[in-house]
Parts: structure tokens; sequence; C-alpha cells
């Protein structure tokens, strides 16, 4: 009840990112439903829908992301001044935090549902292949589809973004805050390396076992066409993935030490500091939006390549599902991070600082890290699409 009444006097910003938690839970549980689906209308492709199963781990840890990223922004989480007398400490509001993703997820997959039995044309009418353009045959129209296996599959969008959210805001130290500064930290260059040969090993799997363009299975490793294709297309992808994130803090880092390098200004100076400051929250939410937009430029570059077309409707809404919770986690944690430091901006601005000094900071930032992680992220794309459509 409590998360409940702190939703209705949210501010409208904060709604808004739950709302928008909501919708991401939908989208990924319609795509587990789309493969319950599946598996009713197609009963002799086991095989197929279970990659379409697996395939749906993407947008889940998206989701579930993109989850935990506004529950640190989210004001009802931190702990504030009268709270620990009312009986609300740490450990509390990290439990209040984790209902709210629960229900917001809940109300999610709940709409979901009714969009999946809408479009069957289970709730009356005819089935949805008109406006969304996803065919009732796809979602096994006229099969039945078990209810129990629905609804146990649909918990684990809520059921996995919650428990990850209890992970990130759990009490860190003895005194049950989540503050971690006393604590010391791994320097962020020492991921760098390592991100790096991860991306590199994961390309030259990928270049090694990827079929040639007259092989048989398919160009990528799409739904209903992974099977018949290399598995090390996939598993180079993925450790390519893992690399960028692992290597995302310490290409922030390293973009911080670029702004500072030899005599630099007031301006450069403060942005470098900054960046530097702060590449432990923005690096992994970058890493992750690197890595996924080096996959969105991949698939492009295959399905303008591949005659096939093999892209689907139900393609498309896991790609639109992850590539929004990974943009949307990166402006959150640029989000977390200003009003991390709203005490050293008003120490500035009572030094005399103007506002224009500080945009100007801001989109310096900004454009150092375009410059750096833009290339970096076209690079690993095109390498990994040469194999593929040449």
């Amino acid at each position: 009840m409590l998360a409940l009444r702190l939703a209705r006097g949210s501010h409208p910003l904060v709604l808004l990112r739950r709302l928008s938690v909501a919708a991401a839970a939908a989208g990924t549980g319609f795509l587990l439903l789309s493969t319950v689906g599946h598996a009713a209308g197609h009963p002799s492709a086991a095989d197929e829908s279970l990659v379409r199963l697996l395939w749906c781990a993407a947008p889940l840890a998206a989701t579930a992301q993109f989850a935990v990223s506004c529950a640190r922004t989210d004001p009802a989480a931190r702990l504030q001044r009268g709270m620990a007398a009312a009986g609300l400490g740490p450990l509390r509001l990290t439990l209040l935090a984790t209902a709210s993703t629960a229900l917001t997820c809940l109300l999610g997959v709940l709409l979901a549902l009714l969009a999946f039995l809408r479009l069957r044309g289970d709730l009356g009418g005819p089935g949805g292949s008109g406006s969304l353009g996803i065919d009732s045959a796809l979602l096994g129209a006229g099969h039945p589809v078990p209810l129990a296996g629905a609804l146990l599959l649909l918990a684990t969008v809520p059921v996995t973004a919650a428990l990850a959210t209890a992970v990130a805001l759990r009490p860190r130290n003895e005194n049950g805050s989540r503050e971690t500064a006393a604590r010391p930290r791994t320097a962020p260059p020492s991921g760098l390396p390592w991100g790096i040969a991860l991306a590199a090993a994961g390309l030259a799997i990928e270049a090694y076992t990827s079929p040639g363009p007259h092989a048989p299975g398919g160009l990528l490793p799409l739904p209903g066409r992974l099977i018949g294709s290399p598995p090390g297309v996939l598993a180079g992808w993925a450790l390519s993935a893992f690399g960028l994130v692992l290597a995302g803090p310490g290409l922030v880092h390293l973009c911080g030490r670029l702004l500072c390098a030899g005599r630099p200004g007031a301006l450069r100076l403060l942005s470098g500091r900054v960046l530097q400051e702060e590449s432990h929250r923005l690096g992994r939410p970058l890493g992750v939006l690197c890595a996924v937009g080096s996959a969105a430029y991949a698939a492009v570059k295959v399905y303008e390549a591949s005659p096939a077309r093999p892209f689907g409707p139900l393609t498309a809404v896991g790609a639109a599902v992850v590539l929004a919770c990974v943009t949307a986690s990166a402006l959150t944690a640029a989000l977390e991070s200003r009003t991390a430091r709203a005490h050293t901006t008003a120490a500035l601005r009572r030094l005399g600082a103007s506002a224009s000094v500080l945009h100007r900071a801001a989109a310096l930032r900004g454009l150092a890290l375009v410059l750096v992680l833009a290339p970096l992220t076209w690079t690993v794309a095109e390498m990994a699409t040469l194999p593929l459509v040449h």
C-alpha cells in the first residue's frame, strides 16, 4: 500500500519513468507469450520455439537494467530525513523499491497478456494482423495456450526486475547505508584492457566460425534461422558485447583523462574531472548502449545484404524494446550523475561559475564521449559484419 501511495504522489517525471518501465515489461512479456503461442501452434517445431525463447533473454535483461536504473533515481527509494524515525531504514527502503518495481512490471505484463489474447482473437472479434502488422498465426491463433505455463513465463519479468533491483540497491556497509565512498574502488583503467581483449577475441571467434555467403543456415543467427548456423557466430558477438560493457567505465575515464591532458583550461579541467569521477556510474550503461548500437548497425547491414529479409514483426518488437531500454538507461544514469553532483554544482555557482559555463562543460563531456565511443562502436560493428555480408 505504501508503494502505491508513493506512486500516486510522485513527480510527473518519476511517473513517466515508471510508465516507461511498464511499457518495456509489456513488450518483453508479449515476446515471451509469442513463444508460447508459437509452441502451441507448431508442436513439431520445438527447436525453433526454444530458439525464440532464448532470444527473449536480451529484452528481459534490458528491461531489468532499465528497471534498476529507474529505481536508483526514484526519490522514494532514497534515505531522507525522518524516514528512519518512521521505521523506513535502508533495508525497508530497498524492499519498498523492490515492491514498486515488481508492481510496475506486473502492470506491464498484464497489459501484454490482454494484447496477446486480443491479437489471437481469444477475447472476441477478429485476430490482429492489421494495424500492428503481426499475423495471428505467429501467435498460435486457433490453438489452445496453456494458461499456467503462460502465466509462469510472464512472472519471470517482474521477478527478474525485482531481484535485480533488490541486489543493486541492497545496503552495503555496517550502518546499512548504500553509500560506498568509504570503500576503495577498483580503478576503471583496469577493466579497459580486459574489455578490449574480450572484444577482440569475440570478433576473432565470429570471423573464424561464421558461414560464408553461400553457406546454409542464413547470414545471421536470427530467430527462426539460428538452427543450422554455427553457434560460434552468436558466441563471438556475445563475447564482443561483454567486452564493450566491461570496458565502458575505463573508456569514460579515458575520455576524462584526454580532456585533462596537456595544459587544460578551466572548462576542460572541469569536464574531464567530472568524467573521471562519474566513470563508474556512467560507464556500464554507456558500454551496454555501445554493444547494442553495434548489434543494431550489424543487423541493418545484414538486412540490406540479405535478399531473404529475415526480420519479422516480432524481431522488430524485440529490437525496439532493447534499444529503448538501453538508451533510457544511459539517460537515466546521466540524470543520476547530475543529481549526485548537485552539491558540487551549487558550490560552483556560489563561487561565481555562470550557468553557460556549466552548460558548455556538459556539452564538452558529451562531445568527448561521442568522439571516443562512436568510432569504437562503428569499428566493432563493421568488423563483425565483414564475414557475414562478404
